[in-house]
C-alpha cells in the first residue's frame, strides 16, 4: 500500500519550540506528529462508539418503558470502585 501525506501545518514558533521539547529520544517531529493524529483518530473513533451506544439504551428504553434508576447505577458503580480500590491496596 502506498503512503499517504498530510498537508503542510503552519504553526506559532512556540508551539513548535515546544512539541521539539517534549520529543523523546530519537523521536522525530514527524513521528510525534503522526502519533498524536492516530491517537486523537482513536479517542474520537471510541466516543462516537460511546455516543451510539447510549442513544441505541435510550432508544431501547424508551420503546421498552424500561428504565434504571440513577441511585442504582450509582450505587454499584461505587462498589466496583471500591472493590478495585480494595484490590489494589491488596497488591
Amino acid at each position: 500500500m502506498k503512503t499517504a501525506s498530510f498537508p503542510s501545518l503552519r504553526v506559532d514558533p512556540q508551539l513548535r519550540e515546544d512539541t521539539e521539547n517534549v520529543l523523546l529520544e530519537g523521536e522525530s517531529l514527524s513521528q510525534f506528529i503522526e502519533s498524536a493524529v492516530r491517537n486523537q483518530v482513536s479517542l474520537r473513533k471510541a466516543n462516537a462508539e460511546f455516543l451510539a451506544r447510549g442513544l441505541a439504551s435510550r432508544d431501547k428504553a424508551r420503546q421498552t418503558g424500561r428504565y434504571v434508576d440513577a441511585d442504582n447505577v450509582l450505587g454499584k458503580l461505587q462498589k466496583t470502585l471500591q472493590s478495585g480500590k480494595t484490590k489494589r491496596a491488596k497488591a
